[in-house]
């Protein structure tokens, strides 16, 4: 699509405003709202906005920074109502000068992403699996949420409501241009998940984003409060957000897959699997960035605890699925670490980052943990087996970061800065807060 196919399609549609969306270094969207008289003169010259107070941006004396529309993200936000209607389109962020903006986040994975097609003649394909919850809104919401339902894993009721909601999730998602393919109950109350067509890294990360706030908007419409937060309730399942990961040739071709290896993978594969283990817990801090992720990393929940990689162990770090007979396209590595907290340009430019590493450096891929349950052995037979665990908080995550120069490379000098900024500064204001389990543990016994 190109600007005249906007013009043409905001008018067929009868749209009213357009925003131009982009994300902080958090991965939170941010807009420019604008009347759709603006939307020919924004597709020549851009639109300038001031970064001085946007997570992760200039300083305040380069503060002028422009967006630049990319015409493919058009989408109509199909909540809006009919006299308000509105549309969005992703923009990427340059100086003044015409130079991009280093530390724009969509901007360094388009960026890496062309890379790669120019010199390796590849596309890296990701395919995640947003989970979130939904639950009643009250005036204690934020303190004691109440899940939305008491449905459980794959659970159905004609009668549901929650399975209303989610119907009409899908259908929103449908219109603005994702390919949905299923959505269903995960394991916890209130807990849901939906997931979408694998697309090209820039495009699947698009659609995080799109999914997400669609999510809270819908949800917000019904009463309910929409969250990926990624442990919002103790001693039930948290939300993650595997990540399915392939890299097709420009003709088409999955370079994953080989007819004569047992589970299928080729040895790009395996070196791939290689890299992304070698560079696990660095990955952590981007791809589990809050406090809270390490809330749902711990044993007992299915979230991956331990370094490795298997074909049927779900307790795995990495896992391979199940190979169908005649569908070479569907050989793929599931990453099971992320959560949906983390900014997806970032998580998937550290990703692809860690997994060439591993191909440029012909890293040996580790035997795999099919037959074991790493949760029931002892820290000496982890230590024998080389199985090293992720970090157990994000400032140990932050540590890991701090020594792996591919990915801070992959990141880039000021995105990484601003990003090491954010993550310091909430573990510090976590660090001094007075929390309740410490007021019921501590008051009265210390």
């Amino acid at each position: 699509m190109d600007g005249k196919d906007i013009l043409s399609k905001v008018k067929e549609d009868e749209v009213k405003f357009i925003s131009f969306q982009f994300t902080d270094v958090n991965g939170v969207v941010k807009s420019v709202d604008g009347p759709v008289s603006r939307l020919a003169e924004a597709l020549e010259d851009g639109i300038w906005f001031d970064g001085s107070s946007v997570e992760g941006f200039a300083r305040i004396q380069e503060s002028d920074m422009r967006l630049v529309i990319d015409p493919d993200t058009y989408a109509i936000l199909p909540w809006t109502p009919q006299e308000l209607k509105r549309a969005r389109v992703f923009c990427d962020i340059y100086h003044p000068n015409g130079t991009p903006f280093e530390g724009d986040p969509r901007g360094i994975l388009k960026r890496q992403l062309e890379k790669l097609k120019k010199t390796r003649k590849w596309i890296f394909n990701v395919g995640p699996e947003p989970e979130f919850f939904l639950f009643k809104r009250n005036s204690n919401t934020s303190v004691h949420p109440v899940p939305h339902d008491v449905g459980g894993y794959f659970d159905f009721s004609p009668n549901d409501e929650a399975v209303q909601v989610r119907t009409e999730l899908m259908l929103a998602l449908n219109e603005m241009g994702l390919e949905i393919e299923v959505g269903h109950h995960e394991v916890a109350l209130g807990q849901h998940e939906i997931d979408f067509r694998f697309a090209d890294a820039l495009k699947t990360a698009d659609n995080v984003l799109t999914l997400k706030y669609a999510v809270k908007a819908i949800a917000a419409q019904h009463g309910l409060v929409a969250s990926f937060m990624p442990k919002p309730v103790f001693g039930i399942n948290g939300s993650g957000m595997h990540c399915h990961q392939s890299i097709f040739s420009l003709d088409g071709q999955n370079l994953f897959y080989d007819e004569a290896d047992p589970i299928k993978l080729s040895e790009l594969a395996y070196r791939f699997v290689s890299g992304q283990l070698a560079h696990a817990r660095a990955l952590s801090a981007v791809l589990a960035p809050t406090v809270n992720s390490y809330k749902r990393l711990v044993p007992g929940y299915e979230a991956p605890v331990y370094i490795g990689w298997a074909q049927i162990n779900r307790s795995a770090l990495i896992r391979i699925p199940r190979y169908s007979p005649g569908k070479k396209n569907t050989v793929r590595i599931e990453l099971r670490c992320p959560d949906p907290s983390s900014n997806p340009y970032l998580a998937f430019s550290v990703m692809l980052a860690a997994a060439l590493d591993g191909i440029d450096k012909r890293v040996e891929c580790p035997e795999p943990l099919n037959d074991i349950n790493v949760y029931e052995l002892s820290a000496q037979e982890r230590d024998a087996l080389g199985v090293q665990m992720m970090p157990g908080s994000l400032i140990e995550a932050m540590r890991e970061l701090e020594q792996d120069e591919v990915i801070v490379d992959a990141m880039g000098a000021e995105l990484y800065q601003a990003f090491l900024t954010a993550r310091k500064a909430e573990w510090e204001d976590y660090r001094i807060h007075v929390t309740d389990w410490e007021l019921e543990r501590y008051l009265e016994t210390a």
